[in-house]
């Protein structure tokens, strides 16, 4: 299930964490954000009735495999290619769970054992104080999992930092081409510092695959080049790249309930779904920042239907047909969390309770973006501390709840 990864205000990690490489060195500071997202071409199967958590069924997360480009021919949508790559994790984590690997761990890797404890202490430091409630959230996973999500956590934060950090004017394609390179030698036991050492030795202990990772890289180099987009096709490959891949790392880690009858499949479409929600949520929370940046991470298209233009997004006024387009773009940002919803009951239960923290906290800036009349172009919605801590127990609650797939079953 996808960790919230949310932009933090403040100054960032510790010289100790930069990023260096023969001799360049890219300066990590404040660490991830989760963002862009938005509408869906085709409608998901839970809007047509479907539900994949019953048992025995399988995940129909694709409703259409094909676009039509502008030349009118058709091509495999985003979606399908997206859906591709969960069916290939999918696959992988039944591959492990039928011959689990007992220590996998590279015997040259380069960081004494005892030194793994302080990089995971340290990626837990990070986590507290960029992500507390989802942090507190983990105190229930076993010791091996909590480690590993925070290792995949910050490795996330710094990958995005690189194009969102205070030095991202200064980050070329070549210095994400280095930081590649490093992700391929840490995922061959060849880690260049501590928090690389953590994650290292954390997909050495479970089924996690490069590609997620590789693609997360790509997101920030459409980062670099790409400021608009024509529709949501090109959105949605977007928001995989920046926030879906986050959910396909994070599900081997957080491990699928035992009594779970749902599919492996369907919990990895699920975990896309939240990357998706978030992806969204930031998006409309951040309009006026990445305007004021000269960026529109909302589909052209259908800013055009609504008599809307990227002149109407700088001049920042709220409109009646602002506040109509941000009406469907808010419903289709919870159509995506509801999606998501089922697929958190599925996990085992000691992973649950962080999950459904964050997806609550974050569904709740859509409501705060409602009470500021959708003006998000001059006010920044936020979730209080009251609200959050208050999102504690809850979440705790729904933790507890038997999986969905359980659940119709025996209705």
């Amino acid at each position: 299930m996808a960790i919230i990864l949310v932009r933090a205000a403040s100054p960032g990690l510790s010289a100790a964490d930069s990023i260096s490489h023969q001799g360049s060195t890219l300066q990590c500071s404040t660490l991830l954000k989760t963002k862009r997202p938005a509408a869906r071409r085709w409608m998901p199967c839970s809007l047509l009735g479907l539900h994949p958590w019953e048992a025995g069924r399988p995940s129909p997360a694709v409703y259409s495999s094909l676009a039509v480009n502008p030349a009118g021919e058709a091509v495999v949508s985003s979606e399908q290619k997206v859906y591709d790559v969960v069916l290939k994790q999918a696959a992988l984590l039944k591959r492990q769970l039928r011959t689990p690997v007992l220590d996998a761990r590279p015997q040259d890797m380069d960081m004494p054992r005892n030194g793994l404890k302080e990089a995971y202490d340290r990626c837990g430091e990070i986590c507290e104080e960029y992500a507390k409630t989802f942090y507190l959230g983990t105190m229930l996973m076993t010791e091996e999992r909590r480690r590993a999500i925070w290792a995949i956590y910050v490795w996330c934060r710094r990958t995005d930092e690189l194009v969102d950090g205070p030095n991202a004017n200064y980050i070329t394609p070549t210095a994400l081409d280095r930081w590649e390179k490093r992700l391929e030698d840490l995922f061959t036991g060849r880690p260049y510092d501590m928090l690389d050492a953590a994650l290292s030795d954390t997909i050495s202990r479970f089924p996690i695959d490069i590609q997620p990772f590789r693609d997360m890289i790509e997101g920030m180099r459409s980062d670099l080049r790409k400021t608009r987009y024509n529709n949501f096709d090109e959105l949605y490959m977007y928001c995989y790249y920046v926030a879906g891949t986050v959910g396909l790392m994070s599900v081997p880690v957080m491990g699928i309930a035992p009594e779970s009858k749902a599919t492996t499949e369907s919990v990895y479409s699920a975990a896309l779904a939240l990357g998706i929600a978030n992806q969204l949520t930031n998006i409309l929370r951040d309009v006026g920042e990445d305007a004021r940046r000269g960026r529109i991470y909302l589909p052209q298209d259908e800013l055009a239907q609504a008599g809307l233009s990227d002149e109407d997004i700088f001049k920042g006024v709220v409109t009646n047909r602002w506040r109509n387009f941000m009406k469907r773009q808010i419903k289709r940002a919870r159509m995506f969390f509801e999606e998501a919803e089922r697929g958190v009951t599925e996990l085992s239960q000691a992973s649950r309770w962080p999950v459904w923290a964050s997806l609550l906290l974050y569904r709740q800036i859509l409501d705060e973006i409602e009470a500021n009349d959708y003006n998000n172009f001059t006010k920044r919605a936020y979730v209080g501390k009251g609200k959050k801590l208050l999102a504690l127990p809850v979440a705790y609650g729904k933790s507890l709840l038997l999986p969905c797939s359980l659940r119709n079953g025996q209705t």
